[in-house]
């Protein structure tokens, strides 16, 4: 059986470019590893490959889900195993390729037996941040549960109210049950992983600030006020919890204006690159690459040299 190949880094870091090329000279098959380009109508924010690119090599896990239907890690192992099955099925290599690094956890590491969303508890932390403050939530979250706590900044709302959520309905610590979970793909099969870390932080932070204002000046805004416009969207939802539609969904709602939208977006996306690689950094005995110090072509020769050797 082919191997499984993925290739991991942080936000900007030119994964989809390093994909595409190596997808165009060997037998890899792209899955999407992403939070938000599994959602339509979401393009710009989301840096989804554009027409032309998917052309060329097709990405699975694009466009399946409406904004308005969560998705979540659950339901990409199950969509992911099921495309790897055919994949390699066809003889192909299948090539995970994304910066969403819980996916990439539950995938190759194994799911957890975790609960279902419920909403009103949802609601209830969302009133309590708004009284008290993420940070004090946080606090809370380190006198139940010290090791997720541990995991998660209090800048990330989004898994702070999802391990609050989980011990409201379980009564239990969200890293008790995650150590009971079923086993990940890497004690199923070969995995072979790549890491893109950028050595030098700012120019990965100059990138990620030129980027969203790049996304802005394609119709960013735009499209977020024609999500908004359906009425049947709202910040509850992971979609539009999304780093980057978020703020320019609370510009849009009168928050604040244009020039502190973009100065908390390049924040919050500069936030999310530095969990990125500290996850990154933790896996241990994964080649890495540096493409702020290799050009594409060096890249795609040190891949072909040191991990594509089973061709």
């Amino acid at each position: 059986m082919q191997p499984v190949l993925c290739l991991m880094g942080p936000t900007a870091a030119g994964k989809t470019a390093l994909a595409v090329a190596l997808a165009r000279r060997h037998p890899l098959d792209i899955i999407s590893v992403d939070s938000t380009q599994v959602y339509r109508e979401m393009d710009i924010g989301s840096a989804k490959p554009d027409a032309e690119t998917l052309a060329l090599a097709p990405h699975r896990l694009i466009d399946i889900r409406d904004p308005a239907d969560p998705y979540s890690a659950a339901l990409f192992v199950e969509d992911a195993r099921r495309h790897i099955d055919e994949i390699q099925r066809a003889g192909r290599i299948p090539f995970l390729v994304g910066g969403t690094m819980l996916y990439f956890r539950a995938l190759l590491r194994g799911l957890s037996p975790l609960p279902e969303a419920d909403p009103d508890i949802r609601r209830q932390l969302e009133r309590e941040a708004g009284e008290r403050g993420w940070e004090a939530l946080h606090g809370d979250l380190a006198a139940i549960d010290p090791v997720s706590a541990a995991r998660i900044h209090p800048n990330d709302p989004q898994r702070l109210q999802r391990a609050l959520e989980v011990y409201r309905i379980t009564g239990e610590p969200l890293s008790a049950l995650q150590a009971r979970g079923r086993p990940g793909l890497e004690t199923e099969r070969t995995v072979l992983k790549i890491a893109l870390i950028p050595e030098d932080r700012a120019l990965l932070h100059q990138r990620i600030e030129q980027r969203f204002r790049q996304m802005v000046d394609e119709g960013l805004v735009e499209e977020v006020g024609r999500l908004m416009a359906r009425g049947d969207l709202d910040e509850r939802l992971p979609a539009i919890r999304a780093v980057g539609y978020r703020q320019v969904w609370r510009y849009l709602r009168g928050d604040y204006d244009r020039a502190e939208m973009v100065e908390r977006a390049v924040i919050a996306t500069r936030q999310l690159a530095k969990r990125q690689l500290t996850w990154l950094r933790g896996e241990a005995g994964t080649p890495r690459l540096a493409p702020d110090r290799l050009d594409l072509a060096e890249q795609i020769r040190r891949i072909e040299q040191k991990i594509l050797v089973f061709e």
